[in-house]
């Protein structure tokens, strides 16, 4: 992806990818990919409410694809407050059948950590092959976000992001921890090029529930197709039952 392209061709090009994708369960796109990670003076133009082009083009893209279709992030505008960075899911007819607003923002006192709302929700998402956990980018370090997804039911965690170079070893050493912290499949989907001048990471990865990865791309572009069973984490968590072992709540301190 590059800063050049204008927001409608990536529409259409990321559309055309995920036509091409027919006969997969799910397919995962990368966060704000429409107009980019970093590239925050394009957000107050270019945000879109939910209804808007780029659910217009995932929407039927999903639906020509029959697959269910998380479609990464857009800056989403909302009427009654102010801007989001939300996903979208589409189920295989291409309804939108769930959003998830970021609860954690980059940028610490810039960025979109004042340029967009915090999201408020915890969301899961029910499919044919099981409970997907929705969580972008910055979320990956908040692991207590990963064990509230879990006590929802969760079984595969996607994590769309826009994670650049210069911290890529924290981008894949986080989704394995998160995956072996849940016992559940990552998918992990991450940027390529530049947003805003920032070189993106790429290696967008799936790990399973026992952290071994089972693919991960390069630092370009690059479409990951990747064929596992959803029936390893019930037996993941069978054979170690780690998770049965937590303790909810830590003592105070004694008084001396």
């Amino acid at each position: 992806m590059s800063d050049a392209e204008p927001a409608a061709e990536r529409r259409a090009r990321a559309a055309a990818l995920v036509r091409a994708q027919q006969g997969a369960d799910l397919v995962v796109l990368p966060e704000l990919w429409p107009l980019g990670g970093f590239a925050y003076d394009a957000w107050s133009d270019g945000a879109e409410p939910l209804d808007g082009p780029t659910a217009d083009v995932m929407s039927a893209a999903a639906k020509a694809a029959g697959v269910w279709l998380h479609a990464g992030s857009i800056v989403e505008r909302d009427p009654d407050g102010p801007v989001y960075n939300t996903s979208l899911v589409f189920s295989p007819s291409g309804e939108l059948v769930h959003t998830y607003r970021k609860i954690h923002r980059f940028g610490f006192d810039s960025g979109e950590a004042i340029a967009m709302g915090a999201g408020q929700e915890i969301v899961t998402a029910a499919t044919d092959f099981g409970t997907l956990g929705l969580a972008t980018c910055y979320d990956l370090r908040f692991p207590e976000l990963f064990r509230a997804l879990l006590d929802a039911g969760a079984q595969l965690l996607v994590i769309p992001a826009a994670w650049p170079e210069r911290r890529r070893e924290h981008w894949t050493l986080l989704a394995r921890a998160r995956a072996v912290e849940e016992q559940a499949y990552v998918l992990a989907c991450n940027t390529a090029g530049t947003h805003g001048g920032v070189e993106q990471a790429g290696h967008s990865l799936v790990v399973d529930p026992w952290g071994k990865v089972l693919a991960e791309a390069g630092m370009g572009e690059q479409v990951l197709t990747v064929e596992f069973d959803p029936a390893e984490v019930a037996r993941a968590r069978e054979e170690f039952p780690v998770l049965r072992d937590r303790l909810l709540g830590i003592p105070a301190p004694v008084q001396r």
